[in-house]
Order: C-alpha cells, then structure tokens, then sequence
C-alpha cells in the first residue's frame, strides 16, 4: 500500500477517473506502470528506453555518463542520429511538457494558432507566478484569483480544451509539483521555467525552455537539442552540521561562474551523493540554472526510492529498481570536465550581491561586506521558493528557530516564509514547523514564487535606497526581487537565512558567534537537523487538480480583443529573401543583461499573455553603454532621448530595422520567451553579442531572429551606438558558414566584422519563415 494518503474527496476523484494504483502485484513487475496517478493512461517506458540505449551502444562502442543514458534513450531516430557532444543537434521525444502560468499563457496562444486539437505528450499548467506577496498566504491567494481571473480562466479553459492538466492557484510551485508528481528516473522532461532542473534530484533529465520549444513537444515534434557535453562533479565525504545540500551549489557555481556550464549537463556522482536527500539532490540541481548550465542530474538511489514511495509512487520505485542498471552512469564513462567536492569540508556558503556566483564561506561575508561597503543590517530573510522549500528544508529552518524561541529571541529582521506546494504547507502546518517560524516573527507567504520573482518582499524601502537581504532562492540578479537596483541580494540555505534573520545582521557566523538571549545569558546556536521526510504520511491539503475532460469539443476558448492581458498572435512577417541593411542600433548594453534586464518580471507579469503591452518593458532594465543610463537611447533619427521601447516602435513605424549589441552570457537566467519575442514584435532583426546563454539563443531563433556573435569578442568595441549595420550573405545562409557584418559609421567610413551563429539547416527555415511557429504551419499545409 503506497504511504501517501489522499483525502477522501481527491481518492474518490483519483478513482472516477480508473486509477488503480493500489493494485500492483509483486508477480506482475512488468505490468504498465502509470507516470502519474493524476494520469492513469500514460505510462513510464523503460523498455523504450533500454531499446534506444542498446541501439546507442551499438554504435558508440563506450561506456555512458548517465546524462547520455537518458538523452540518446529519448532520440527520435537512435540508429541514424549523429551524435557529437558540443556538436551536432539532437531530436529528441520528451515524456511530458510542464508550464507555469506566466510562460504558460504565450504558449498556449502559439498553440491555438497552430491549429492542433489536442497535445501529443501528456502537458501541465501550474498556477504560481502571478500571486503577489503582500499580506498572507491567504489573503494574497484571493487577491490574486480576483485580479487574475481573466487569465485564470483562460489558462483552465485551454488546458480543458487541449487536453492539459491544470494545478490551479494555491496548488504550489510548478519544480515541487512536478517533483511530488511527475518527475521519476530516467523521465525527459521539459518545461517553460529555467528551474525545470529541479526534477534532476529524482535522477530525471529536466530542461528549461521557452514556450515555442515546449509548442514543438505538445504538437508531437521532435524537439530539438544540441547534443550537449556532460561536467561530471565527485562528490566524497558527507554532509554534516550547518553544511546542506545548498551548499554544495554555491560552492560549484563559484567554480564554474555564471556561463561555465552552458551547453553540459552536470552529472553529480560519487560516494558523497548518498549524504543527500532526494530534495537536496533537487536543491542543488535547481540551481545549476545559474550556471548556464542544460541541466543537472544525480544517479537513482534508495533516497529517490524512498522519496518515492512516500509521495505515493511506489510502483514506480519498483520499475525503477528493475531497470537501475540505465538510471547509474557506467563505471569508465569519461566527462568532458571533471569536478572533484569533498563534503566533509565543505562549509556553508553564501553567494552575492548582484550575481549568484559570487561566493563567499558564511565565515568571511561579514568581512567582505565591510571591505566593500555592502549593508550589513539585513532588511528582510526570505526561506522557500521553488530551491529551498521541502519538508526538510522547514524541519531544519524550524530546529533553528526553536532554538532562538526557548531563550526569548525573535527575528531581528523581518522574515517569510513561502511553502513550495500545497502538501507541504498542510504537512508542516500538520506537524508544527510553521507555527514555530511564526512564532520567530515569520509570515508564511502563499504557495507560490511570490519575492523570488520580483512579486513582494514585504520590506519597506525607499527605491534607490542601499539595503542588504538574504534568501535562499537561486537568483540575486540586480533588482531581480524587488525591483530596487540598489538592493543587495544574497543567496544561501534557509536555515543560514533564518540564523541571519535572528542575527539580523551580515556580521554573524552562526558556527562560531554567541548570541544573546532575553535574559542577558548567550548561547550560539547548535546545528540543526531535521527529518528528510515526515514521519507520518504526506498531508496533501486542498484538491487543486482539474483534470482534462473525456470531451472537450464544447468547450470555447475565449480572448477579448479589448482585454489589457491576453491578446491573440498574429504571424510575424517572412524574410524578405534580401539582406539587412542599415539596421540601427537600438542600444549596446554594457555589461550583464539577464532576460530580468530584456524583459522585467513582478509588476509586469501581469501582461505576459498580450505580446502588444509587456513589449512596454524591452530592455528598461539594460545599461546604455553610451550614458551608463537604464531606459534612456537617442532616437537615431530625431537625435532626442527616450526610453527603450518607445525608441523601438518609433524605428518600426518608419520601417527601420534594428539591432541590439550585447556582451558576455546575453540573456542569462529566466527562460521567458518573451524576451525574443518583445525585439521581434517592435522590429528587431538582430542580436549581435560576445556569447549567449543557451535558452535565450534558441528563444530567438524559434522567433525569427539572427542571434549572432563576433567571431572576434573585441569587435564588440568596434560598434558605435550611432552606427548603421548591415547583415550580408543572408542568400548564401548555412550551418557553420559566418555571415559578413558591414559597420558604417557616422563620418561614412566602413568596416567589415565576421558574425559566427549556430543555426542548423532546420532552424535556417525558421527564420526564413519569419518564425518556428510558421514553419509548423507550412510544414502541415
């Protein structure tokens, strides 16, 4: 009997729709065992998989990263495939599609124009990222329902009509969904959120990507991925007192920086993986988003197996078992860089400000803030997201806090709390952990991304002001959680944050610094340690789940043309069949530009289902290398200054085309497509930079745009803000063929760059057809 309990109402639900998973004998192990008990008719194919790999073998004659295992086993032709790390491009049939609402909402509009009934893989919308923390959990959960209700509806209508499983709001964040529900070992997952990674702590391949990527998959396309080289990170010793799972992330992303896993998976492995948890392997592989890296990945063991079984997927656990020998990587298989992290002396991190790979041991940050005029008093503590969110990540927060409650201590600094899922917000309020952070001083916050993303820190500060915070989510770009450029950020585990929230103060290393209780007496705080899992059953609180219908050709999915949030697409326009020529330079960003910087999130999500308004924010957080301005670029033509997007359609009414110039990593971080879809919208033709990160560079293809890079990074510095480009050779367009970049500059004299790209020939005819999306068209006319 599986561990995990449903409340009546879910069971009864469960079993209306012929679930059967209580009914697996020990004798039929090769029965069809479902990926979900949300759907009982789409199975996990292990035998598949076997085939693929064996066919692989075959050809490669060596022995396999587990990265391999999972992404050749998922090839749409494994016999003729060219495989070649860092190389060629790979198609690719994912398992299932996963969404959440604010990228969900784009997605689904590119998938309405494609004409299709329903979608090939097994998909979900999970709603999480447009609920504001503000007050509480609950009250933040109806405000939201009643100001998003228009694309509430929508969403839960498309999903209804399309065949999608809609987790409505209050349900939780998308990574600890899909982790409680439909990751397993060996699944190859993609999702519209640069955190789909997360499902890697279950030993599963899990890939952010834009919507169009994830229109392509539901569409029943292979999907395509250049083959992408594997970072193996050894893991020895173990874990132990305040060192966590969090750590062992901060400790790599200083290693590797922001760019050093673009193109690999990070395939940890190695004796130390058995100190961590299934939630900690997910911590850890969470966050390998901000190493640029395509994913992150741990070999199945009896911490999956548990994890498992706990959330109810003990059939699953016994396939997976069966087939072990493809969810280990093989001994002798050869990674393209090796990392080696002892954990015993591992010590605990904390990573910032302004960049997730700025890393500092817990022990040096007080100093470090001092040598380089960082606020020391911590305005506010942030524990949860969708990194850090777990049942044991709150055990552990909550060991600390008890500890500062019995000797009559609150947080100094203010303190939130943001559950990741429903289950586990009932469970810990089941079992006493949220009372406990409550009792600290903290608020618990609804189950949703909320601060993470830029959507309420509860702390008043006026804009511009310096102020420090500490959180244990993923991402501390500038302005990234409260749209304050002079906010600095920190990120690290959440019982850290809890000890700093306590200490209120960057100057505190709660291994070796005394605090000081109510009656005067101090005392430091001990380690804490918590149970990985409840020992009771999950409690799965509130049902959030809307199943597909058996039918749905009633259902009529409705877009007013008035609406200020949603607005349906039109095609954008084929190429011409000519070169570009004398394309303006909208702006030359200096420095890093996030998709933050090319796209703003909180206030802004919002408009993320009507292309027209959110194109409002393109490039408003992006330094004008001219001015060291945000916002501000001279119109080209009327020699005055306005803002970015008013510059943009400015060029488009008089038909210009323009380009933007970019530096390192361009479009680092979120996975949001609208980011290519905004410069493609108001007339942009062009991005031209030192290098991309990975998700964005496909994002701009799959919309019609030239991602390009210099084959020499310091023709950078040849590029004026006042230059004309032109783009030749578009006619004679191939892989692995440079285009020509003509410079004229002010005074008519000319100079001639080399552009490199990594177009193949399929995403050659999605740029000629003005977009993947009319490519799709075309393909089924």
């Amino acid at each position: 009997m599986a561990t995990y309990i449903l409340t009546a109402s879910r069971l009864q639900q469960a079993l209306n729709h012929g679930i059967r998973r209580y009914h697996l004998s020990a004798m039929c192990r090769r029965a069809k065992v479902a990926m979900s008990y949300f759907e009982p008719n789409e199975y996990v194919n292990y035998e598949l998989l076997r085939k693929n790999i064996d066919i692989v073998y075959k050809r490669l004659d060596k022995p396999m990263t587990l990265s391999e295992k999972i992404v050749y086993g998922h090839l749409d032709d494994p016999a003729k495939q060219k495989i070649g790390r860092g190389e060629t491009y790979l198609r690719l049939r994912p398992d299932r599609v996963a969404m959440q609402d604010a990228t969900a909402q784009m997605a689904m509009l590119q998938f309405i124009s494609s004409g299709l009934p329903t979608v090939a893989v097994p998909s979900t919308i999970h709603c999480d990222h447009l609920i504001e923390a503000q007050i509480g959990g609950v009250e933040d959960l109806a405000r939201a329902k009643d100001q998003n209700s228009e694309v509430y509806n929508f969403l839960a209508t498309a999903a209804a009509k399309y065949g999608v499983g809609f987790w409505k709001p209050g349900s939780g964040i998308i990574h600890q969904i899909i982790l409680e529900n439909y990751a397993y070992p060996g699944v190859l997952l993609i999702g519209t959120d640069s955190h789909t990674p997360n499902g890697g702590g279950l030993g599963g391949v899990c890939i952010g990507v834009g919507g169009a990527d994830a229109v392509d998959v539901m569409a029943g396309i292979p999907w395509e991925l250049k083959c992408p080289k594997v970072i193996g990170v050894k893991l020895t010793g173990h874990l132990s007192g305040w060192t966590s799972s969090k750590d062992v992330i901060l400790k790599v992303a200083g290693i590797l920086t922001v760019k050093g896993g673009t193109g690999a998976i990070v395939e940890y492995h190695g004796p130390g993986v058995e100190s961590i948890s299934c939630t900690g392997m997910a911590t850890i592989c969470n966050m390998g988003a901000e190493i640029g890296a395509t994913t992150s990945i741990f070999p199945y063991n009896h911490r999956m197996k548990k994890y498992l079984e706990k959330t109810g997927r003990k059939e699953v656990a016994a396939l997976a078992e069966e087939f072990k020998d493809l969810l280990v990587p093989d001994e002798g298989c050869e990674y393209d860089q090796l990392i080696e992290i002892n954990l015993s002396e591992l010590k605990p991190h904390i990573n910032g400000p302004f960049t997730p790979d700025l890393a500092h041991p817990v022990s040096e940050i007080g100093a470090a803030a001092e040598k380089n005029g960082w606020p020391l008093d911590i305005r506010v503590g942030l524990i949860g997201s969708c990194t850090n969110s777990s049942y044991e990540d709150m055990g552990r927060s909550a060991a600390v806090a008890q500890q500062a409650i019995k000797h009559g201590l609150k947080c100094k600094s203010q303190f939130t709390v943001t559950p990741g899922s429903e289950q586990i917000r009932a469970t810990i309020e089941r079992d006493g952990y949220a009372q406990i952070l409550r009792d600290l001083g903290g608020l618990v916050l609804a189950n949703a991304c909320g601060p993470c993303i830029g959507s309420g820190t509860g702390k008043d500060v006026k804009m511009g002001e310096k102020n420090t915070i500490v959180t244990s989510y993923n991402r501390n770009f500038t302005g990234r959680n409260d749209a304050n450029p002079a906010t600095h950020a920190f990120v690290t585990s959440p019982e850290i944050v809890t000890a700093f929230a306590i200490a209120g103060t960057l100057k505190f290393d709660p291994e070796r610094d005394f605090l000081t209780g109510a009656n005067g007496e101090k005392f430091k705080l001990e380690a804490p340690s918590a149970d990985e899992l409840p020992t009771k059953d999950f409690d799965p609180g509130q049902d959030t789940y809307q199943y597909p219908p058996s039918e749905s050709k009633g259902i009529e999915v409705k877009v007013d043309p008035k609406s200020q949030r949603l607005q349906l697409l039109e095609p954008f326009d084929r190429w011409s069949k000519k070169d570009l020529v004398d394309m303006r330079v909208l702006i030359k960003v200096k420095g890093k530009c996030t998709t933050d910087h090319i796209s703003a999130a909180g206030p802004w999500l919002k408009f993320r289902g009507h292309l027209d308004n959110i194109s409002n924010n393109l490039l408003i957080g992006a330094i004008n290398i001219e001015n060291n301005k945000v916002n501000q670029v001279k119109n080209l033509i009327t020699n005055e200054y306005g803002a970015v997007p008013d510059t943009a359609r400015a060029y488009q009414k008089q038909g210009i085309n323009w380009v933007v110039i970019g530096d390192e990593n361009y479009g680092e971080g979120s996975s949001r497509e609208h980011a290519a879809l905004e410069p493609r919208h108001l007339g942009g033709r062009a991005i031209i930079v030192k290098s991309f990160a990975r998700i964005h560079e496909t994002n701009l293809k799959k919309q019609g745009l030239l991602p390009l890079t210099f084959s020499n990074p310091s023709d950078y510095d040849k590029v004026q803000p006042d230059d004309k480009v032109s783009i030749t050779g578009l006619n004679e367009f191939a892989p692995g063929k440079p285009l020509t970049c003509v410079l004229t500059h002010k005074n008519g004299s000319k100079e001639t760059l080399q552009l490199n790209h990594s177009f193949n020939e399929g995403q050659i005819e999605w740029f000629k057809s003005g977009s993947a999306l009319n490519r799709m068209k075309e393909l089924q006319k």
